[in-house]
């Protein structure tokens, strides 16, 4: 593992200016660890931001549920203030990978990253979230670019994400055996607008199914998925599933969240 400087940042203005070109984030470490430790990143700096106070926290309010960005998987799945306001997204953080990961893993760390696979991006499109920086507040539609990108710009930290309440919501997925991240994941949320049917594992970036969302919009039932026509032509495909199967997994997975809803 090559060598960097570390740096424990007291607040996000220091962290910031702490940041480069080739600088990276900690807070709970569980990608970019590793990826040091395989030789897979190098940077000259890595930046500790989980000691800053202002970056951890859960706050409802009526419409939405606010979590810090440095809020642990744990924190999120047990938090009864989350469970009461949106059971989903609360049973969605007790789903992520095994208790080590969740005891350590940031829910910021998470969206940041990106990975194609994980859960939480799929609730940030669902449930129409808004990412508050130290410079701005992205739209998660917006901010999802795709595998491993995102719209954060150098230096930019992640301060928190606010989901908007829906009037019911569920998320399924079909979990990887050993790492739990989804091989294919439906998260099914029905504001008061519109239904947003949010994917991850099946492409190479989470995504809002709009011919599903309109479905379900005009007629909120799992019948009306089975009308639905859905592609294979840009879907993933490896040793876990064929870009058939997970294609097929999208309605199966659709269909099983709108009836737990």
């Amino acid at each position: 593992m090559k060598t960097f400087n570390y740096h424990s940042a007291k607040d996000v203005k220091e962290a910031s200016k702490l940041s480069s070109s080739n600088s990276a984030y900690l807070a709970g470490g569980m990608t970019t660890i590793p990826s040091i430790k395989l030789g897979l990143a190098s940077y000259r700096d890595v930046i500790d931001i989980k000691g800053i106070k202002s970056l951890s926290g859960i706050k409802v309010s009526g419409k939405s549920v606010k979590i810090g960005a440095t809020t642990k998987h744990v924190e999120v799945a047990k938090s009864k203030d989350v469970k009461k306001a949106i059971p989903s997204l609360s049973a969605l953080a007790e789903g992520i990978g095994d208790p080590q990961v969740r005891n350590r893993g940031t829910i910021g760390g998470s969206i940041a990253n990106n990975d194609p696979s994980a859960d939480y991006p799929s609730a940030c499109i669902a449930l129409n979230a808004v990412i508050h920086t130290n410079s701005r507040k992205i739209e998660a539609e917006k901010f999802f670019k795709g595998m491993f990108e995102t719209a954060l710009k150098s230096g930019e930290i992640i301060e928190a994400i606010e989901f908007s309440i829906p009037q019911k919501s569920n998320y399924q997925k079909y979990p990887n055996p050993a790492s739990r991240y989804a091989i294919v994941g439906v998260y099914v949320a029905k504001h008061k607008s519109a239904v947003n049917v949010a994917v991850t594992g099946a492409k190479s970036c989470v995504y809002n199914d709009k011919d599903l969302s309109k479905a379900l919009s005009n007629n909120f039932s799992s019948s009306s998925v089975d009308a639905v026509r859905i592609s294979s032509s840009e879907m993933n495909s490896d040793v876990h599933a064929s870009a058939e199967y997970r294609a097929n997994m999208v309605k199966v997975f659709a269909k099983k969240a709108v009836e737990a809803c």
